[in-house]
């Protein structure tokens, strides 16, 4: 059996080679540029000597876009080949067939590819076609020729005869034909990896060329640019020294304009330093002056408040003598309010009443001052307080409550609607 490896593509078989060759490319001995940065479809076969193909396994293999095969590929297609399944008869009887729909090993078959009838049909054309010089029977029956028929006679024809049909002339010339088919194999490969190299070499000499002119006409720019470099620094060296004299004047008569200056400042330091002492001198008088002012005022403010004081303290005694006075001769003081009538104040109630007259008269109502101030808003203006959803109050007139302690606050102020048990009573 003969191990060959032939590539597939949209045409069918584009190319065979023995397997040794195929390892060649594997190892990355041999490349191919012209299957650069692609995924080929290849089939590995076994050919028997009658040239008909008895086992195939169809596989993929990367190349890179040098042209080299993946170095991580690694298919033991000899072992798959001897378990494949049955496949299709290709003249010698059902092949063994190793594909992704029939593999044996589970965790190889997404490297393999299901073929097509037609790739079957091709496999057996090329093997048939004989591209790679494959010996097979036919050859060699025909390089040993009548050799049977002379060494059948020896006795006919003498030993001149049964020399000239000795097995070891015919093992030669069958030698000889395997070497001149091995030669021509040889010359055809080298002949196609020197096109290859030949053109992978004018592809690298038209790149360098390409890189040449690039880094030429880099070059020159950058020569027309130190040359406008060195014409700009010869004029500046001329300016320079035509300016250097002029140059050279203006500094001292920098430097002399900026003693005069230092010393003008210095002198202006001393006079301003003389000036803040004096001013700050003066300062410390007026703050002096200032604090013996604020003392004198706020003596004065004190003597004010004592005096007030003690004017407040005369007018309130002179007010109760004249209270108790009247008093005595039997006046008496009435205050009207709402809910409460005509009060009658005590002599000694004056001084509460005068502090918040609402709180006394809720305390004399015997309500507290918050809701006396709600029942007198409400007797003032009997109109529903109720807040209303758009933010504006109910204002219905409503029945007014006469007295402080029959007012109920959240309900004597809301018309029927808005009471909680006119609530209650419109949802029921």
């Amino acid at each position: 059996m003969v191990e060959a490896v032939m590539f597939f593509n949209e045409g069918g078989v584009c190319r065979e080679m023995l397997f040794p060759e195929f390892e060649a490319v594997l190892d990355g001995v041999v490349g191919l540029p012209d299957l650069a940065d692609q995924q080929v479809r290849l089939a590995y076969l076994l050919i028997s000597p009658r040239r008909e193909v008895r086992a195939a396994v169809f596989f993929h293999l990367d190349f890179d876009e040098d042209g080299a095969a993946d170095p991580g590929w690694n298919i033991p297609l000899r072992q798959l080949s001897e378990r494949g399944g049955l496949g299709m008869d290709l003249g010698g009887g059902p092949i063994r067939l190793v594909c992704r729909s029939q593999c044996p090993v589970p965790w190889h078959q997404m490297h393999l590819w299901d073929p097509e009838p037609q790739d079957l049909l091709a496999l057996r054309d090329a093997a048939k076609r004989n591209h790679l010089g494959l010996l097979g029977e036919e050859d060699e029956a025909s390089m040993v020729g009548g050799a049977p028929s002379r060494l059948s006679m020896p006795g006919r024809q003498g030993p001149v005869a049964t020399a000239r049909g000795l097995p070891g002339k015919d093992w030669n010339d069958e030698q000889r034909q395997k070497t001149a088919h091995l030669i021509k194999r040889q010359r055809l490969h080298i002949r196609d990896l020197n096109h290859h190299h030949e053109a992978a070499l004018e592809r690298l000499k038209q790149a360098a060329e390409r890189q040449l002119r690039a880094l030429q006409a880099e070059v020159q720019q950058l020569r027309d640019q130190l040359r406008r470099q060195q014409e700009l620094n010869a004029s500046l060296e001329v300016q320079r020294q035509t300016h250097s004299e002029p140059l050279e004047r203006a500094e001292a008569e920098m430097a002399r304009l900026l003693a005069l200056q230092e010393r003008e400042r210095g002198a202006q330091a001393d006079e301003q330093r003389r000036i803040r002492q004096a001013l700050q001198e003066r300062v410390d008088e007026l703050e002096a002056e200032l604090s013996a002012c604020e003392e004198r005022d706020r003596q004065g403010q004190e003597d004010v408040l004592r005096v007030r004081h003690e004017q407040e303290q005369l007018a309130a005694r002179g007010v109760e003598q004249a209270l108790e006075k009247l008093a005595a001769l039997g006046l008496t003081f009435v205050v009207y309010h709402p809910g409460a009538g005509h009060l009658t104040i005590p002599l000694q109630d004056i001084a509460r009443y005068q502090e918040n007259p609402m709180a006394y008269v809720a305390a004399k109502c015997s309500v507290s001052e918050d809701r006396y101030r709600q029942w007198l808003s409400h007797f003032q203006q009997p109109t529903c307080e109720a807040v209303l959803p758009g933010g504006g109050r109910c204002a219905l007139p409503i029945d007014r409550v006469d007295s402080p302690q029959r007012f109920v606050t959240g309900e004597s102020g809301c018309c029927s609607r808005h009471k909680p048990g006119g609530r209650l009573r419109t949802a029921g």
